[in-house]
């Protein structure tokens, strides 16, 4: 059995706030942040959605290591990987050169 691909998204609240997350498939998670209570609780009130970033991550545990680097960027890093001026592969660490 082939693993699941995921994808890292991020979207942009109508607070301008952004929320970034994973999904098998980023356009049916989106339908459920803005009217499912499967939805995540921080969007809750902050629609309407606007999807600003997609990549495909990998398998699941890839896609929730980017995740988590891109919630570590400040404001400015993520606009610009919004913006297509930082690449993703940029976040991504050698798992080799972490061990040393």
């Amino acid at each position: 059995m082939a693993e699941t691909e995921y994808s890292v998204y991020i979207v942009r609240c109508a607070d301008d706030t952004y929320y970034t997350g994973i999904a098998a498939d980023v356009a049916r998670r989106i339908v459920e942040h803005e009217s499912s209570p499967r939805g995540a609780k921080y969007l809750k009130g902050r629609g309407p959605l606007q999807l600003v970033y997609s990549a495909e991550a990998g398998d699941r545990s890839s896609a929730l290591q980017l995740e988590y680097r891109i919630k570590q960027l400040n404001r400015g890093d993520k606009e610009a990987l919004i913006g297509g001026r930082m690449e993703l592969q940029s976040l991504m660490v050698d798992q080799n050169s972490e061990a040393g």
